[in-house]
């Protein structure tokens, strides 16, 4: 773990956590708090961020991040569709950024951020249609869907996968697969982590996932499998990348959709990274870690949506990788 990280988890711990641990969630109060304290970084070199929030062949809100000379939008090359975190009710393409940008110039891919509907406004299943619509209109423009990565982090990374799962049961073309940071993909906080790793996650108390869940649920059961995929048949699925770290609460969100998909023969991989924050890859470039995240995470898009893949062959098995 560098000291950049253990910089990170103890700001964390100081100024995020406690928020974590009012019985209460007030959704205007994080909103503002994040909007105030996000950092933006620069469009990287020879690329451009292009906000798509009118009418149009696109009607869906959002931002791209996109080769400027327009190379990497050209034939078969890989375009990622990012769901963004926050718990369903906070937080915007916008505070993603350093994740976003860092994963788009290391995969060579066009990413597009999804500004889906926020809870309480929008509840369940505003995002999830907001998801599966921007992957449809994604093919409609002339995408092909082995071309495409659909990938997110925390509650995103949970929207993701049940995107894939609803695009599967609605027989629609799967993209080439899924890459997950630090998924929220229980939403009824049954994972064992959420009691073993309160007090070791320096960004979340325990308590705070099943508050944080009724924003967006309302009144549908928390184990909808289009809500907490960790619930869905995985089967048919294509590969998962999954990265989380070793004292989340919801690392147990982590290594049961592992273990589901490996029992369902899907072509699945989990890293498991000694002592890292939630979705640590936002602090790229300040933590070296963020960095070697998103490499291994770039790789896998290229991976799967390479000619050469082998999609169509018989699947992995799941392995977690332990990284230090």
């Amino acid at each position: 773990m560098s000291w950049q990280s253990a910089l990170a988890c103890w700001y964390l711990r100081r100024q995020f956590r406690p928020q974590t641990l009012k019985p209460t969630i007030n959704v205007e109060k994080a909103r503002a708090l994040t909007a105030k304290r996000a950092w933006s970084p620069r469009v990287p070199g020879g690329w451009r961020l292009r906000e798509s929030y009118g009418p149009g062949d696109w009607p869906l809100q959002g931002e791209w991040i996109e080769r400027a000379d327009g190379v990497s939008t050209s034939g078969n090359c890989p375009t990622v569709l990012y769901c963004h975190g926050g718990g369903y009710y906070f937080c915007s393409p916008r505070t993603h950024r350093s994740l976003v940008f860092g994963l788009a110039v290391r995969a060579n891919a066009p990413i597009f951020s999804l500004d889906y509907h926020l809870a309480p406004e929008h509840r369940f299943p505003a995002a999830l249609d907001d998801a599966t619509a921007a992957y449809r209109q994604l093919i409609a423009n002339g995408t092909p869907p082995e071309s495409i990565v659909i990938a997110g982090d925390s509650a995103g990374g949970g929207l993701a996968l049940a995107t894939v799962v609803a695009l599967r049961d609605a027989g629609d073309p799967l993209p080439a697969g899924c890459l997950l940071f630090s998924p929220w993909t229980d939403l009824a906080a049954a994972g064992a982590t959420i009691r073993t790793n309160d007090g070791l996650d320096p960004m979340f108390s325990g308590a705070a996932i099943a508050r944080a869940a009724q924003v967006y649920l309302g009144d549908t059961p928390a184990t909808h499998p289009y809500a907490s995929p960790v619930y869905a048949d995985l089967q048919g699925l294509p590969p998962l990348f999954i990265m989380a770290g070793s004292t989340e609460v919801l690392l147990d969100d982590s290594q049961r959709v592992a273990d589901k998909a490996c029992a369902a023969g899907v072509d699945c991989e989990l890293d498991v990274w000694k002592k890292m924050p939630h979705v640590w890859p936002l602090f790229t470039p300040f933590i070296p870690e963020g960095g070697r995240a998103l490499d291994r995470a770039a790789a896998f898009v290229r991976r799967v949506t390479s000619a050469t893949s082998g999609r169509g062959t018989a699947a992995q098995p799941s392995r977690v990788t332990s990284i230090a």
